[in-house]
């Protein structure tokens, strides 16, 4: 099982880019003027609930590389990382 997951809530990213900068291995600008991330499962807006928050995009992953820095340059904080439980 992954170690991490990559959340990102497109419905609130203002497109500035800032992560496809610091991390392009993971995260690419969109025709819809919005970042994503690569390889990601796209999930509706009813079919997953974090904390509250709709979620979008996640990514399952053994190893962060560059996406906390993608996280936290983010300026409206749509990118989150979070610990998987090890099972």
């Amino acid at each position: 099982m992954a170690k991490f997951r990559i959340i990102h809530e497109k419905e609130i990213c203002i497109g500035c880019g800032a992560c496809a900068a610091v991390c392009p291995a993971f995260w690419q600008m969109g025709d819809d003027g919005k970042s994503h991330v690569k390889g990601a499962k796209t999930l509706k807006q009813n079919e997953m609930k974090t904390q509250g928050v709709t979620v979008n995009e996640v990514l399952d992953l053994d190893n962060l590389d560059c996406n906390q820095q993608a996280a936290d340059c983010c300026p409206v904080n749509c990118i989150h990382v979070k610990n998987r439980p090890l099972k």
